[in-house]
């Protein structure tokens, strides 16, 4: 597990670029996991990479696992099969995974045959966002699109957070391509890339505050969803 990944993506410093997605993620993330979490009860981190929402999980007395090709507890295998039985867990985690995904229908089936009826799915994924392969991306969302795939799979969706209305997210663009390109500077460019981020941050952040709703709700950088096992998808 990259603990340093893990650290910065659950804290990140207002000097990195992500930090305005990163900070709202953590924020939609830890409410819902507020809303569904319970001494006790299992959940299964689909995918889980570094495992940075771990803590917030934890925190709640949750018995959390992750799940991924290699270094995890549960093993994801090569077709997608997650190595667990029908309807063990009560909770199925999914951060900036879907996006990623060959095929959307498989991996939420799989999300679904591994819960209890009833249990949840707490995913988040991209409405928009420059290409990114690890090692694959394939697909961006509107609201719409994601809550009608995730109705057609069999999921009653309960909550929809936006995270980083268009303001911000042009912001963000635009720090990123300036970040790198400062950093390539000898000597003086890491400095003046974390002053640039610095400054962007705070603009972005004060664009997002005048963001009215009716225009982040559907124009997000992230959806932050939390559904319900139990539907009548195939």
């Amino acid at each position: 597990m990259d603990t340093e990944c893990a650290g910065r993506r659950l804290n990140p410093r207002i000097t990195d670029t992500d930090w305005l997605v990163l900070r709202g993620m953590r924020s939609a993330i830890a409410r819902l996991a507020a809303d569904v979490g319970g001494s006790g009860q299992r959940a299964v981190d689909f995918g889980c990479g570094a495992q940075p929402y771990r803590p917030i999980f934890t925190a709640h007395g949750i018995d959390y696992r992750g799940a991924d090709f290699s270094g995890a507890e549960v093993r994801i295998e090569a077709d997608g099969r997650i190595a667990l039985p029908d309807a063990s867990v009560d909770l199925v985690l999914s951060f900036q995974v879907l996006e990623h995904v060959r095929d959307v229908g498989r991996y939420l089936s799989e999300a679904r045959r591994i819960l209890r009826r009833g249990g949840w799915l707490l995913l988040s994924t991209h409405g928009t966002w420059l290409y990114h392969p690890h090692p694959e991306d394939h697909r961006r969302w509107t609201r719409a699109g994601l809550l009608g795939e995730l109705a057609q799979q069999g999921f009653a969706v309960g909550a929809c957070i936006p995270v980083l209305g268009p303001l911000a997210w042009t912001t963000l663009v635009r720090l990123t391509c300036e970040y790198h390109a400062c950093r390539r500077i000898p000597v003086l460019g890491p400095p003046l890339a974390a002053a640039l981020a610095l400054l962007m941050n705070t603009r972005g952040l004060l664009e997002e505050r005048l963001t009215p709703a009716w225009v982040r709700d559907d124009n997000a950088c992230v959806y932050v969803t939390l559904s319900r096992a139990g539907g009548s998808g195939p």
